[in-house]
């Protein structure tokens, strides 16, 4: 299975960067504004968050606004990517039922569109840390391992789901109510450890692989911390079986796909 996936992988590459970038496109084809609602998305979201949760509850976190802002990038990413991936063979059903590719290709497509917008809330938030004058040492070397995490851990769930979308109609409800629900498990408003009564706090952070990644990233970015390099690792290794998990089984079961969509 490794050697299938590596060879399917480097062959459909190229499409899957092809389709992102044409995604990409059709997204602002129509605006005024253009790219730069890629831009003014996130940072409008992020002004009114902390109003709302700066101001008015009175957060006390350091840099609050670089604090909510890598919050929301990381979210975003892994948000859109999972309710995405539930419906996206269904969506999809004119490529899929004339052309063969594997399933997860399409899966690809999204993490490089959403990637690109994370990307560049990212590089708002480089800017807003030069702004700020956020001390920065060299534990921000560890924000591209948890990245990487990331990427991997949102792929993982996102196979799985993509299989599941395909049987079960009502999934994308059933998502939506639970990534709600994760929302305000993931601490991207507050501090879990220190909001979160121990030690309920502590568990919240470790369990919940979203609330200790972001956790991770603002220690690497904000606070010149070293992340929980142990928890780093065990998070990829269980993405890593996961990922591989749900490979296998769309190999084993994409062919009965388009039988029923």
């Amino acid at each position: 299975m490794i050697v299938r996936f590596c060879r399917d992988f480097e062959r459909y590459i190229p499409y899957s960067l092809v389709s992102a970038k044409a995604q990409l496109k059709s997204e602002v084809a129509n605006s005024y504004l253009n790219w730069i609602w890629w831009i003014l998305d996130p940072v409008c979201f992020m002004l009114i968050y902390t109003f709302i949760f700066g101001v008015v509850f009175d957060s006390r976190e350091p840099y609050f606004p670089i604090f909510i802002f890598v919050g929301l990038s990381m979210w975003d990413f892994f948000n859109r990517t999972i309710n995405q991936s539930v419906k996206i063979v269904k969506n999809n059903k004119a490529i899929v039922s004339k052309v063969y590719m594997p399933k997860y290709v399409l899966i690809l497509t999204k993490m490089w569109v959403n990637g690109f917008k994370m990307m560049i809330s990212f590089g708002i938030v480089a800017a807003m840390m030069v702004f700020w004058r956020v001390p920065i040492g060299i534990s921000v070397l560890y924000s591209i391992p948890v990245l990487l995490t990331l990427v991997v851990f949102t792929f993982s769930c996102s196979v799985h789901l993509l299989h599941f979308g395909v049987y079960v109609e009502d999934l994308s409800n059933v998502v939506t109510i639970i990534m709600r629900f994760v929302f305000y498990l993931t601490g991207i408003f507050y501090n879990v450890e220190g909001r979160v009564p121990a030690p309920y706090g502590e568990i919240l952070n470790q369990y919940n692989p979203m609330a200790f990644l972001l956790t991770a990233m603002r220690q690497a970015l904000i606070y010149e911390q070293t992340p929980q390099r142990k928890m780093l690792l065990i998070w990829f290794g269980v993405s890593i079986f996961l990922a591989a998990w749900g490979i296998r089984r769309i190999y084993r079961e994409e062919n009965s796909y388009v039988k029923v969509i």
